[in-house]
């Protein structure tokens, strides 16, 4: 019985072995006859058109106040009164703030007063001059009588006609009326020099006036420039001191307005070896901005500046824009992105993001439909995207097929059927524009008009339409004082 049982056993296991094997190969050649009556698979295909394709690169910025004024009083003293409106548009030289003025005003009529005397020590001084100019000719007068009775009385003391005490005392007469006469002379330079010193106290104590009159002047706080006034920091009736640390308010002048940009050094170095080889051109200060919500701002901007400089905590170079910003949408300090076309690429190929193949090591692949309608693999290497799709800079070559739709159904070397690709509305507006990119003006600066040019920042037409929404802070006046903002 126990042979009978393992005898049964081996049987059953060798048949089913048997039934298996005859089941796969009914299951390969069932697999054969399909593929051979399945059509070849339909790609869409996109033919290489080189063409130069901006660069357009995407920062974070934040914007910053054109101009900035902390207002910090130059005397000291009480606050009388507060002159403005707080958190609204002020004009330059608009009065902010009364200091109570009466310690400059007495100091004012003091200093007037010592003026007056030192004009008064100067007429003074004139007089004694020409006293002393009145003495010289009296002196003289006495020396030319002095001098010709000397001359007189000498031949007679040679003929004793006279004795010679009166010929002495004669002489004596000549030397003291000279002694006068220098004395005279004396007087009147003493005098002329008390002219001089009177004439310079009165400039001093004009002086000391003029100071005085500024600090009057000075109790009324102005402001430097025109723009928005943040809140008083200070009340009526605070004592306040000249030149103190902190500011009484700050005035931030937002039309236009900066937006400082960071860029990475690497990546500026990238772009200027690669326009220094050739395969890049020089690309257009228009800037694009993006708000926080996401919305783009009505107005591009114009790129003022780069710094000469890499910060070292960051290792990032500084961009600084400049934007037109009449409706005051914009303010200091909002966290914004900002979008440049820093360079032109030649020769280069868009293809959508369906075209393009990542394998697992990180390389960028593409399949290729060849002559014989098969599928070939092509290694490509892209710098970036443009309007939502890949720039392709080394690779392909004209005349090449690329696959853009169903690259996934495929593998290499299979048999295809293709058919020309449609791209979407926007592909084709893109790809329209890039064919032309020899003109001069970049696609994302197709609106020239909305730029914020240096020589149009001042007009006042730029400032925002009645459509067009007002920032947080609406303007207070219509005119704005500022001229040539963006030089």
């Amino acid at each position: 019985m126990k042979y009978s049982h393992l005898f049964i056993a081996i049987s059953l296991t060798i048949s089913g072995l048997l039934i298996a094997g005859c089941d796969k190969k009914d299951e390969a050649a069932n697999a054969a006859a399909a593929q051979q009556q399945m059509p070849p698979a339909v790609v869409n295909v996109i033919p290489v058109k080189f063409q130069t394709v901006p660069m357009v690169h995407e920062f974070s910025g934040r914007t910053a106040a054109y101009e900035v004024a902390d207002i910090r009083p130059q005397v000291t003293g009480v606050v009388d009164e507060i002159l403005f409106p707080q958190g609204r548009m002020v004009q330059k030289g608009q009065p902010l703030y009364r200091i109570s003025p009466e310690n400059y005003q007495s100091s004012a009529g003091a200093n007037q007063a010592a003026v007056q005397q030192a004009e008064a020590n100067v007429q003074t001084a004139k007089a004694s001059y020409n006293n002393a100019l009145a003495n010289i000719e009296s002196q003289k007068a006495l020396l030319q009588q002095a001098q010709a009775d000397a001359q007189r009385l000498q031949p007679l003391v040679s003929q004793q006609a006279i004795s010679a005490q009166q010929y002495e005392q004669a002489l004596t007469q000549l030397k003291t009326a000279q002694a006068g006469l220098n004395s005279a002379q004396a007087a009147a330079q003493q005098a002329q020099a008390n002219i001089a010193s009177a004439q310079a106290a009165v400039n001093t104590a004009k002086a000391q006036l003029s100071g005085t009159q500024l600090d009057l002047s000075r109790t009324i706080v102005r402001s430097p420039i025109s723009g928005i006034s943040e809140r008083s920091n200070v009340t009526a009736g605070a004592l306040v001191n000249a030149n103190q640390a902190n500011p009484l308010v700050t005035i931030s002048k937002i039309d236009p307005i900066y937006v400082d940009i960071s860029q990475s050094s690497s990546e500026l170095l990238k772009l200027k070896q690669q326009q220094a080889m050739g395969s890049v051109q020089a690309g257009s200060s228009t800037v694009e901005l993006i708000l926080e919500d996401g919305s783009t701002y009505p107005i591009r901007g114009q790129l003022s500046l780069a710094e000469a400089k890499v910060d070292q905590s960051t290792g990032a170079v500084t961009l600084r824009a400049i934007f037109k910003n009449s409706g005051y949408m914009l303010l200091p300090g909002m966290y914004v992105k900002a979008r440049l076309i820093q360079g032109l690429v030649n020769n280069a190929v868009l293809l959508p993001q369906s075209a393009i193949i990542r394998t697992p090591k990180g390389e960028t692949q593409v399949y290729i439909v060849d002559k014989d309608n098969k599928i070939q693999v092509r290694n490509v290497k892209i710098d970036g995207t443009y309007q939502g799709q890949w720039i392709v800079t080394e690779g392909l070559q004209l005349g090449d097929n690329i696959v853009a739709i169903g690259g996934s159904k495929v593998k290499p070397d299979q048999q295809v059927v293709s058919k020309p690709y449609v791209p979407t509305s926007n592909e084709a507006a893109v790809l329209n524009q890039g064919q032309g990119q020899a003109q001069s003006q970049p696609p994302m600066a197709a609106k020239p008009e909305m730029a914020a040019k240096p020589e149009m920042a001042a007009k006042p037409e730029m400032a925002a339409k009645p459509g067009m929404q007002n920032g947080p802070v609406a303007p207070q006046a219509k005119n704005m004082p500022e001229k040539d903002a963006t030089k």
